[in-house]
């Protein structure tokens, strides 16, 4: 399904003019237009899911060796020292454009900080908070 209101559907489905790097049946990868270093890219699946929650299994497992592949030719052509992968959902993990996107972003020595406060749990909250984690995929 394609979203008529979503800005990433019609850069996906090629509506907009884009620098699209590569392009499959399922996805488009773009540059961003407001990149974080040179070579930041964007992989869109074509089909429009708000978010990963939202997402079919099958799209899913299709983006990590995409992402995979499009860090490999970033790297080589950008000589980055690390590449970052990141996927946000939901406005307090940082997503402002409600269509599923994965950002492929070289990193050299900069000043782009992608860090955050770390927080302490004691070992009794850890483990209660795994043993209640692990239920719910078990489906309890």
């Amino acid at each position: 399904m394609i979203k008529d209101d979503c800005i990433f559907c019609k850069l996906a489905n090629g509506v907009f003019p884009t620098n699209s790097i590569y392009e499959d049946d399922d996805f488009n990868v773009i540059l961003d237009a407001s990149p974080a270093n040179r070579g930041h890219a964007l992989i869109l699946p074509k089909q429009h899911f708000d978010n990963l929650h939202e997402a079919d299994d099958e799209i899913l497992a299709k983006v990590m060796p995409l992402a995979k592949k499009i860090a490999a030719a970033v790297k080589k052509v950008t000589g980055c020292d690390g590449v970052n992968i990141i996927q946000n959902n939901g406005p307090a993990a940082g997503q402002t454009v409600f269509h599923l996107h994965i950002h492929v972003v070289p990193r050299f020595n900069d000043d782009f900080e992608f860090e955050w406060p770390h927080k302490s749990f004691s070992d009794e909250e850890q483990s209660a908070t795994a043993a209640e984690i692990a239920a719910v995929l078990k489906g309890e």
